[in-house]
């Protein structure tokens, strides 16, 4: 369960909980539909869409947004972070304190982010919270295990540029658009598929609670169907978002560092090992994306080789 859970970090927690936060206000507003129909218009015309498309992007965006807005509490709860106090005495942590507060500083960040760190054999670090003044860095023991000062620098230079550059909101609103689309295609899907079992054709008379019951379990499973699905438009603004703080984290720390945090990761995962499984960790966190294959379309890194070719043709 505990390495299930460390799976995909950033990404997985974000699709996690915005799953949940979804289908949650989803049973609540079928309940309350239920028993005030007035609320959703007459089944069957034109209005009942139109409400159902006014209460798709009312519950599609507050979900993401209350997504985000849990995300450093999930974050410490689910992956274990225990925050760093600035004045702690272990001269590791100081310093990574510091490194994150000076890149933080040099990005025009308006707060300093919180610094954690989680138990984990796996060299990953990842940014989340819910804006730039209320922010966190998370480092693995593993990557403070294994890689040297230059490699660290360029790693959390990326993950700054990360919050500097407004990702979690960005792909907040990306998620919420996507959560649009998945409630409004669920429910009247979801209606749909429970007037056909029911037998019951008519789209003026108030629903039997059995009938409601159906369409509810209609609803969350087209839900968490077309929640995957959506996964991967998400996965893929995913991926230009790490060109990007690629880029943003050279200008942070410089372009030697970064280039060398990602060849250190290339050195570390040798690509020989993915096929005889022994990097299932490193796969799983999608570091580094797959360059082909089905799931790489869920992958929300693109392969090392594409970012360290990237940033080589940047400037300076």
């Amino acid at each position: 369960m505990k390495n299930f859970l460390q799976m995909g970090k950033r990404f997985f927690l974000f699709i996690a909980v915005n799953l949940l936060v979804m289908i949650t206000l989803s049973i609540l507003l079928g309940v309350v539909l239920h028993f005030f129909p007035q609320l959703g218009g007459r089944r069957g015309t034109e209005g009942w869409l139109g409400y159902m498309a006014v209460f798709s992007l009312v519950f599609g965006m507050g979900g993401a947004f209350i997504s985000l807005a849990l995300s450093r509490v999930m974050a410490k709860w689910m992956m274990g972070v225990q925050v760093v106090d600035p004045r702690t005495s272990d001269p590791e942590l100081r310093e990574l304190v510091r490194m994150v507060h000076g890149f933080a500083q040099r990005a025009g960040l308006p707060a300093m982010p919180e610094v954690g760190i989680y138990e984990s054999p796996d060299v990953n670090a990842f940014a989340t919270g819910p804006s730039k003044a209320r922010s966190l860095v998370a480092v693995s023991t593993g990557l403070l295990h294994q890689m040297n000062r230059t490699e660290t620098e360029g790693v959390i230079a990326h993950e700054v540029a990360h919050i500097a550059n407004g990702d979690m909101v960005t792909m907040t609103l990306v998620q919420g658009v996507v959560n649009a689309f998945v409630i409004f295609l669920s429910r009247v899907l979801g209606f749909l598929a429970a007037q056909a079992l029911s037998g019951n054709r008519s789209n003026d008379d108030r629903p039997s609670f059995g009938q409601s019951l159906l369409q509810m379990v209609f609803v969350i499973l087209f839900e968490i169907l077309f929640t995957l699905l959506g996964a991967i438009v998400v996965a893929w603004f995913s991926r230009t978002r790490e060109f990007r703080a690629d880029a943003g984290g050279m200008l942070l720390a410089g372009k030697a560092q970064m280039v060398g945090a990602l060849r250190a990761l290339q050195r570390i995962y040798d690509p020989r090992l993915a096929s005889e499984g022994a990097d299932s960790g490193f796969q799983s966190l999608k570091i580094s994306g797959k360059s082909g294959g089905f799931m790489a379309l869920f992958s929300t890194h693109p392969p090392l080789e594409e970012r360290i070719a990237h940033l080589e043709s940047l400037g300076r």
